[in-house]
């Protein structure tokens, strides 16, 4: 088990509560390496606590009202210049002209819906260097 020098957080965007349950549900257990779970239901929240908390990862559903996780990731990576957040697209766009919006964007991670809470918790791990 090892503890994290600074508690990383983890915002999780997605405008369905069942959604946002689930992955907080999935990644609960990371609280005990330290690790803080923050979520918000839309875009332009998702922005405020970016600019406020800087988390080391967001987990970003793509469709949402208002602001897409496309027009986040966009604004986090290009216009705010917050490269070193890592951004994860959770989201039931599942074609690849999705994937490649994504990533021309500047998404470092793609992972269609229904996810597998096992292939979440790894992705997560390995990117913020937790070993379970």
């Amino acid at each position: 088990m090892k503890k994290m020098e600074k508690a990383p957080k983890i915002l999780i965007v997605d405008d369905d509560s069942g959604i946002r349950a689930l992955v907080i549900a999935t990644l609960e257990e990371l609280e005990d390496y330290g690790v803080e779970l923050l979520t918000a239901q839309n875009g332009e929240d998702a922005l405020d606590i970016i600019k406020t908390k800087k988390p080391e990862l967001v987990i970003l559903d793509v469709t949402m009202p208002g602001m897409s996780g496309f027009e986040v990731c966009n604004t986090v990576k290009n216009v705010l210049g917050l490269k070193a957040i890592c951004i994860l697209l959770l989201t039931a766009q599942a074609q690849q002209a999705d994937r490649q919006r994504g990533n021309s964007v500047g998404a470092d991670y793609y992972i269609t819906k229904p996810f597998q809470v096992d292939e979440l918790l790894k992705v997560v791990t390995k990117i913020l260097a937790i070993e379970l």
